[in-house]
């Protein structure tokens, strides 16, 4: 079903049966399976437990099993925006719901009881002021459902974050290092100078790598090379390990809107980078 989904769709709870409502949803980014601890880091609390330990004792009820000490994978959804109606406001599922359905099922939201079901969730949203506050933005859909047209794609830190390290699958975009412990997704204009948490601003590097990027003695060219600064040496009087990496070619998406953008790399270079 996830496949179907694009990013910015909804993507709606229901309680379980008997209690057949729909009682909020959220907006879909991305779906992947990520290594359980990699999950609580990125996402914490949000995962909807209070600590790791609990989070794993309510995977492993779902997956009939003993508790694990390895660090194994589970299936994770990545939305956005969540939001919650009050009781008052739940939604019966459309007719003809099958109580049977454990996947979930999709609907059309410009026509027949889709768009009705569509009508109903928007007129909740206009009672939640402050729900779409984020600024970053991945990209604005290509088709929006029902009028008005309020739903735009947006990431937090954390999908963020997943997304970058899979579209560089999960490997250094410099070293090719994919001990995923190792490596973090950075964004290129940062997030504190109003760096979106946009795919295009993103690129995954070794810790030091990106500690070195964020600081200015590394950068990257609009070429998709990598450079360093000769401040490592003049101020340290080292970094011959990362002077062999100087003029590397990237391992950076197929994909041109994953790609780091002309826009973001120019920034960094005339901003942060110490030449």
């Amino acid at each position: 079903m996830f496949r179907a989904l694009g990013p910015g769709e909804p993507f709606l709870f229901k309680l379980h049966s008997p209690d057949n409502y729909i009682v909020g949803g959220g907006f879909f980014a991305y779906n992947t399976i990520l290594p359980c601890s990699l999950a609580w880091n990125t996402f914490g609390s949000k995962n909807g437990a209070p600590s790791m330990t609990e989070m794993r004792a309510r995977i492993e009820q779902y997956r009939r099993a003993a508790p694990a000490k390895q660090d194994y994978r589970i299936g994770c959804i990545l939305l956005e925006q969540p939001f919650f109606f009050s009781r008052n406001n739940w939604i019966p599922v459309p007719a003809g719901w099958n109580r049977n359905i454990q996947q979930g099922r999709l609907y059309d939201l410009s026509s027949g009881l889709g768009k009705q079901l569509w009508e109903q969730v928007q007129q909740r949203l206009f009672t939640m002021p402050g729900l779409i506050t984020e600024k970053a933005v991945v990209s604005e859909p290509a088709t929006r459902y029902g009028e008005p047209q309020i739903i735009h794609q947006r990431l937090g830190q954390g999908s963020f974050r997943i997304i970058v390290t899979d579209v560089y699958n999960r490997r250094c975009a410099v070293t090719l290092e994919r001990t995923l412990p190792a490596l973090e997704a950075g964004h290129i204009k940062p997030f504190a100078q109003d760096g979106p948490h946009d795919i295009r601003n993103g690129i995954l590097l070794r810790s030091d790598l990106h500690r070195l990027f964020d600081q200015g003695y590394v950068t990257i060219t609009n070429d998709f090379h990598f450079e360093v600064s000769r401040r490592i040496r003049e101020e340290f009087d080292n970094g011959r390990d990362y002077y062999a990496l100087n003029g590397k070619k990237l391992n950076i998406p197929i994909k041109p809107e994953y790609q780091p953008a002309t826009e973001f790399v120019t920034w960094h270079n005339e901003n942060i980078y110490l030449g």
